[in-house]
């Protein structure tokens, strides 16, 4: 009797393909999910960054006779190569001596006297300049053999700084031992010795009441709370008492005041949490774009305005936005009240105010009022009848040619900036601002207008966008950035001012610096978003004092400078304005990031690379370095 066959050898070959076709896919489907897994996983899985050996110098420095002192907790990560987290809490006293590994270039530490060290306005080399205009005051940086390549110290009882508002009010006096201006203006009310401590009771030389009163004085001439007011200059600006209270009317104010008699108070503002640079009105225009400040101010700060033929007016001028209001207080204004106490006749403070008031109108300039100290002047919304008026003055005229942001080394010269083009005499120069806080979003006027080579609405938007998920990141490798541990933010290459603006939920204020070299110059725009910066070439030292800064943002600028000068200069001048357990967050190439790290292992930082944001797969890495707490120890014979 015949077999029954269940199905043909054919039929029996294509069910042991499709068998083995089942299992590939299944696996490979596996692998995928698997990896897919992997690859979300990695960027999420921690919040707190592994610490790295911080490979410290004990006691070395440029001179023999300094000494360094370091915190337990610093000591403690230095000896440790397993330790899982970077450090950032503030810690402040302690001692240690622990030798470097020898692989590892460390840097000497400077002597105390280097403490508060400013490269650029070095007291010292500025008497070898000219006194005219305030020369040897402005900026006159080091050659290349006057280049410090030591750590500078903090003083020996360096304490973290109050945390904000509280710091407003108050600043630990061992972290800037001066108590000259307590001294020198105690009748004023500038600065106050109290205990271990400053304490800052809001005065100033024309407002004994306090600058909160003197703020409210003026805004019952010109509004200041509705939005249309948000960035303000304040030249010539003492401990920035002015700057620190407009901060609570959302007005974002840039302090500028040099470095000379009145020791520190650049450096006192910036102890404070106000924003604030060391700069002076002489000879070079200041570090600004043009149309920056809706509002600009002097309150008895000395800028001789009529002289040179209006020369540093018009310096204001160029630097404020079409509309934006100008307030004088001190001498001249109100001289018949006090040209007592100035110790100045009625003629030449007379002459004076007349000067000043000739210049203003030579600039197109109206008054707005003169009540009691205060006199404001307002800057037309354009030029179109300036221009028609200009044939009754001899000086100033329009300026012929240039480029208005241009601010680095520039001279100032006795012309007017012209504002861009317009149709009508109602239109606004340049476009019209939203108000704040929607103008932190709103496309800037300069993208708006097409001013800005390759930057449209839209990728302005799309910047917005990769900077709100940068941020997001950040907070989870860097906690600190969202409870409240910093105040004084920079960033070092601030693009369109995206990292500024994910970062204005936070009570935190960002120096917005646009390098020289910048392919585009963006911080005309950063400035019509309502945030405040510098332009600044970064083979140069920032015009500010050490230990100015809590977190410092470096996006790309290694990569950008690597050719142009030498890189450990500019991480020893990082070095110098971030504070002691201040943090630095690098966004570069891997392999320029592993060579800042074989550098920052000999400054004293603990520092990991990272995954990028989106993921291991992404060429560009994330360097997040913590700067260890240490002092300098001053010795007998310093």
């Amino acid at each position: 009797m015949a077999k029954d066959y269940v199905g043909t050898p054919k039929i029996h070959h294509l069910e042991s393909k499709r068998n083995r076709l089942t299992w590939i896919l299944g696996v490979s489907g596996l692998c995928i999910l698997f990896y897919i897994l992997g690859a979300w996983q990695s960027p999420t899985s921690s919040t707190t960054i592994p610490k790295t050996t911080s490979n410290l110098a004990s006691t070395e420095s440029c001179d023999t006779s300094s000494n360094v002192n370091l915190s337990p907790k610093a000591a403690s990560s230095m000896s440790s190569l397993s330790s899982p987290d970077l450090d950032f809490e503030a810690h402040h006293t302690a001692s240690l001596d622990e030798a470097v590994p020898a692989a590892v270039q460390s840097f000497p530490v400077c002597p105390m006297n280097f403490s508060e060290y400013t490269p650029c306005q070095d007291t010292m080399r500025g008497r070898r300049f000219d006194r005219k205009m305030l020369i040897y005051r402005e900026r006159h940086c080091p050659e290349k053999d006057e280049l410090v390549k030591c750590l500078i110290p903090a003083p020996p009882k360096y304490k973290t700084p109050f945390k904000w508002p509280q710091s407003r009010d108050y600043a630990w006096y061992d972290n800037i031992p001066h108590k000259e201006l307590s001294i020198e203006k105690a009748v004023q009310n500038w600065i106050q010795v109290e205990g271990d401590r400053f304490r800052f009771p809001g005065g100033g030389t024309m407002f004994p009441r306090g600058a909160d009163a003197y703020i409210d004085d003026i805004n019952a001439l010109i509004p200041l709370t509705n939005g249309g007011i948000r960035t303000a200059l304040d030249t010539g600006c003492g401990v920035a008492s002015w700057g620190a209270f407009l901060l609570k009317r959302d007005i974002l104010a840039m302090s500028v005041a040099p470095r000379d008699t009145h020791e520190a108070q650049v450096q006192f503002a910036l102890e404070r949490g106000v924003p604030a640079m060391i700069g002076v009105i002489g000879s070079l225009r200041l570090t600004f774009p043009a149309r920056a400040f809706d509002m600009a101010h002097c309150s008895r700060c000395l800028i001789p305005w009529y002289a040179y033929d209006g020369l540093y007016l018009i310096e204001v001028d160029r630097v404020l936005r079409p509309g934006g209001y100008w307030i004088l207080s001190g001498p001249p204004i109100h001289w018949k009240k006090y040209y007592k106490g100035w110790e100045r006749t009625q003629e030449d403070l007379k002459q004076e105010q007349d000067s000043i008031e000739a210049v203003a109108k030579s600039l197109c300039w109206k008054k707005v009022i003169e009540r009691d100290d205060l006199a404001i002047w307002q800057k037309p919304m354009n030029h179109i009848e300036c221009i028609e008026s200009q044939q009754n003055y001899k000086t100033p005229q329009m300026c012929k040619a240039g480029y208005a942001d241009d601010a680095w080394y520039k001279k100032l010269e006795v012309c007017v900036t012209p504002l861009p083009e317009v149709n009508n005499a109602e239109e606004v120069a340049g476009g019209e601002l939203e108000k704040w806080p929607e103008r932190a979003f709103a496309v800037p006027p300069r993208i708006r207008t097409g001013t800005i080579p390759g930057i449209t609405a839209e990728k302005f938007q799309e910047d917005n966008n990769i900077w709100k998920e940068r941020v997001a990141y950040y907070k989870r490798i860097v906690p600190p950035i969202s409870q409240g541990r910093y105040r004084n933010v920079m960033d070092m290459n601030a693009n369109l001012g995206g990292f500024a603006a994910a970062l204005v939920q936070y009570p935190v204020w960002v120096m917005n610096v646009v390098p020289t070299i910048a392919d585009i110059d963006t911080l005309g725009a950063i400035y019509e978003r309502g945030f405040i910066g510098s332009y600044q070439d970064w083979c140069e030292a920032f015009s500010t004092y050490p230990r100015t800064y809590d977190l410092i943002h470096v996006d790309g600028v290694f990569s950008m400078y690597q050719d142009r000068c030498d890189v450990t200069y500019i991480l020893l001048e990082m070095d110098r304005i971030l504070r002691p357990e201040g943090t630095v967050i690098f966004r570069d190439k891997v392999d320029t990031l592993v060579k800042i790290q074989e550098i920052t292992n000999g400054m004293r930082w603990t520092s990991k690379i990272m995954d990028h944001e989106s993921g291991p797969f992404n060429p560009e890495k994330i360097l997040v370095a913590v700067k260890t707490y240490w002092t300098g120890e001053t010795t007998q014979e310093q």
